[in-house]
This record gives C-alpha cells, structure tokens and sequence, in this order.
C-alpha cells in the first residue's frame, strides 16, 4: 500500500508528540533526552508554520505512519536558501515506503519555494543505514561526518551530513528565501 501523504494539521499533533517522545526515549535520531510537552510540539509546529515552511503527515489505511518538516538551515541572513529535513516514521511502518514518500514530498514542496538545498543530519549513522540509503537514493550527497558528537544509551553517536542540491547549475536565486529575521548571532 502507498502512503497518504498530506500536510500536518494541530489536530495530528497528539500523534507527532507520540512518535517523537518515543524516539527521544529509546531512539538515536535526535539528540533530546527528555521528550516535549504537547504544547512544546504545538510551538515547534508553529514556528515551522511562520517560515511557511512544509509539515507533512504519512497515513497508513488512514492511520498515522510518521511525519517530516523543514525547518531553517541556520539562523543567519545568508542561510535563508536552505533547510533541514527531518522525517520521523512509526516502527510498524518502516519498511513500507513512508519515509520514502515523505522525503520525496518535502523536497517537493521545498523546491516549488524556490529554495536551493535541504540538509539531512542522520544521527548515529552505525544504525541508520536505511536513512543513508534513501537520502542518497533521493540524490543527496554526502557532505560530512560529525564524530561522536552526542552522548546517548551509553554510547557516543556520530551524526552524518547530508546535502540535496535543487539548483546544481548554482543560477542566483530565483526567490527571495525564508524570513529569519535578521538573523542571530
């Protein structure tokens, strides 16, 4: 079966809260040690939202699959073409597609904002070969290795960078890119 890949909603929300807070206990793909609150997710959301950034959901036979958003790359002005990716799946859908789907429609939604690259940082590349492997089938490259670099489930973890070019002919941009405010220090 294929994914149903839609966009996020506050609804979806509980869900999203559910699958993160799972992966922040026992999981290496983000480096938090305490799960958020739902009404830390609903800010998180929301902060995506303000860069009119994408939050996709991925349904199962109507069943929430998993989620990816784009957030800024860096908070500074000359980073406002670039984004990084970051996909969640449930453990009863991985190997089924889901990433998949949601990866080929965030950079599709990224492109159509006239955007140049999104970044993927896959934590704990010694377990996360799948993530390796459909990033690279989806035409990212490999930009860069972090070592141990996190400390998490009693092991240090490194964290593998990523890159998608949506303009390889490097052409000036054609889009005024993502509002950071003037950026920060």
């Amino acid at each position: 079966m294929i994914p149903t890949i839609r966009d996020a909603s506050l609804a979806d929300l509980h869900a999203i809260a559910a699958l993160y807070g799972r992966e922040v206990l026992t999981g290496t793909a983000t480096f938090e040690l305490e799960p958020p609150s739902r009404d830390e997710m609903a800010r998180r959301f929301e902060a995506v939202r303000r860069h009119n950034l994408p939050w996709l959901v991925a349904e199962m036979n109507g069943v929430f699959a998993g989620y990816a958003y784009a957030s800024p790359f860096r908070p500074r002005p000359a980073y406002r073409f670039g984004v990084e990716g970051s996909i969640y799946v449930e453990e009863a859908a991985r190997g089924h597609g889901v990433g998949r789907a949601l990866l080929e429609g965030l950079i599709a939604r990224v492109r159509a904002m006239g955007l140049r690259h999104i970044i993927g940082a896959i934590s704990d590349s010694d377990t996360s070969a799948a993530s390796v492997a459909l990033h690279r089938a989806l035409g990212f490259r490999d930009a860069g290795v972090y070592r141990q670099v996190g400390w998490k489930c009693d092991r240090w973890l490194d964290v593998t960078l990523m890159q998608l070019d949506l303009d390889p002919d490097s052409a000036p941009p054609t889009a005024p890119g993502l509002d950071l405010g003037g950026g920060l220090a």
